[in-house]
């Protein structure tokens, strides 16, 4: 092999399959495992099967399916031959599935069974797919066995992307988002710091594998020589299993997936005395919720902010963070922590100018985990990353201690009779009552008020709540201006795959009310 004097991202498979060739990489949810030696053989089968078909340095592999061990050995193949990976959310529809693979250009595609006609039918208009295989056909085990076990040779740079990333469009259509091999490392590198992990780990992320969350988490497991569960989708009965009786040292898992473990029954029967820490983020999650999954989980809490799809993390509330909060600094439970390491935070006014402490101001950032930009779209990356800075539209102040607080996204600020009003704030305090399980507060057009606010929530089994209730909590709480006009209860939240709010769709339903 040709000397490389850097190390690349694939190269991390390859080391911990030399460090602990036995030691289990994947294990499924039958508790059947593949050891490292076992995944980086055929990772290297893969790779060599794949050129054998023409595809190489920056060519583009998509991927349209549910998480398998199947999915992360494409991801892995296509780093070491500093192919493009191109995970695909596979609760699209079909049209959007085929607006994004025309934008992508990719030269091969892999599928799950239950997206297959989908992916044949959109492959077939599109052109340029040249190798469509199902992951739970015969002929992928066909296509990896022709390969030969030998590391692939290829120069992978730091500048060389090796992500293509849709945004989740919770806000917009999706942008594609170019990631470089230097912005992966540094995120995994980030990660290993800040996410206090110890040796004996045994992890799950509940994140799917389209998302950076995901991908991230798998790829610093894969560098630690961590094993890894991996389930085709979040379940709550199957990870609470896992939780209790299959070893897990600690899963990352959304707000909505923690309420829907805390939900279960059996959630409350049983210790867990190796489950170490619990990683969430993707969403706000309320202060009672966090304190609820501290008594019955009983291990520490690490609260991880970004846009990490485009620029890594931004903010990190520690497990000694979310002690002190235990023992009566509760304020620091609403907060996102401070700047992880490598990381220069500002929060800044519409001129760049830095704000005093108590102002909401926009979250800017600049560290190694940062996009090369957005596909095909110059002016937007020229915006996202104007004067050095990652810009991704989030709203947030510092206290005196330089805690970072989120209020809210740009995009989500309410301007009522020209007051800013930032929704999470608001949110906050409707999750306080009791009943509430979610709680979403978006703007609505009104002819005198420019915008007027409007509450969304979600209620436990059995709970009842009127409209008066909700406003009267909100105003012992909050300024005039701040409390809800109007208040709908609905019986769930639409939501991304990743377990966000949709809040687009939250506003497009109130434009006929």
């Amino acid at each position: 092999m040709t000397y490389r004097p850097m190390l690349q991202l694939g190269d991390h498979l390859r080391l911990s399959a030399h460090r602990f060739p036995d030691r289990p990489c994947f294990v499924r949810g039958d508790g059947s495992a593949q050891t490292f030696a076992e995944t980086n053989s055929r990772v290297n089968r893969l790779a060599h099967a794949l050129a054998a078909h023409g595809i190489g340095k920056a060519d583009r592999i998509a991927i349209l399916a549910v998480d398998s061990i199947g999915y992360y050995e494409v991801i892995h193949a296509g780093m070491k031959l500093g192919a493009t990976y191109v995970p695909l959310n596979n609760r699209l529809a079909e049209q959007e599935v085929e607006t994004l693979l025309r934008r992508a250009g990719p030269v091969a595609l892999f599928v799950s069974s239950r997206y297959a006609a989908t992916a044949r039918a959109v492959a077939g208009r599109i052109g340029g797919v040249r190798l469509l295989v199902n992951l739970d056909e015969p002929d992928y085990e066909a296509l990896v066995a022709s390969g030969a076990d030998v590391e692939p040779d290829v120069r992978v740079l730091d500048t060389d992307i090796l992500g293509l990333a849709f945004t989740s469009g919770t806000t917009g259509l999706p942008k594609g988002v170019l990631q470089p091999q230097g912005m992966l490392k540094a995120l995994v590198a980030m990660e290993s710091v800040e996410y206090e992990m110890r040796p004996g780990e045994f992890r799950y992320t509940a994140s799917p594998a389209f998302h950076i969350a995901g991908q991230a988490m798998i790829f610093l497991h894969v560098a630690r020589g961590f094993p890894t569960l991996i389930l085709p989708q979040f379940d709550d009965r199957t990870t609470l299993r896992w939780m209790r009786e299959g070893g897990l040292t600690g899963c990352f898992l959304v707000p909505t997936m923690i309420r829907r473990l805390l939900d279960l029954p059996e959630a409350r029967e049983s210790t867990y005395p190796l489950l170490r820490t619990i990683i969430y983020g993707g969403e706000p999650m309320s202060a009672g919720l966090l304190r609820e999954a501290m008594d019955v989980f009983g291990c520490g809490f690490i609260n991880a902010f970004g846009a990490a799809t485009e620029g890594g993390l931004q903010g990190v509330l520690s497990t000694v963070d979310h002690e002190r909060a235990a023992a009566g600094e509760t304020h620091l439970l609403g907060s996102i922590g401070l700047p992880p390491t490598g990381v220069e935070v500002r929060i800044v006014d519409e001129d760049d100018r830095e704000v005093p402490p108590g102002v909401v101001g926009e979250v800017i950032s600049r560290s190694d985990a940062v996009m090369a930009g957005y596909l095909e779209m110059p002016a937007e990356t020229e915006r996202a990353l104007r004067g050095g800075w990652f810009r991704g539209g989030d709203l947030a102040y510092r206290d005196e201690q330089g805690y970072l607080y989120v209020a809210g996204r740009a995009t989500d600020m309410i301007i009522r009779g020209g007051e800013n009003v930032y929704p999470v704030e608001i949110e906050t305090v409707l999750a306080r009552l009791p009943g509430v399980v979610q709680a979403a507060v978006v703007g609505k057009p009104d002819e005198r008020w420019g915008e007027v606010v409007v509450a969304v929530l979600t209620l436990a089994d059995g709970a009842v709540l009127t409209t008066d209730e909700v406003r009267a909590h909100c105003r012992a709480h909050l300024a005039a201006y701040k409390v809800p006009e109007l208040v709908r209860f609905v019986d769930a939240m639409p939501l991304n795959a990743s377990g966000k709010i949709l809040k687009r769709e939250l506003r497009r339903d109130l434009a006929t009310v």
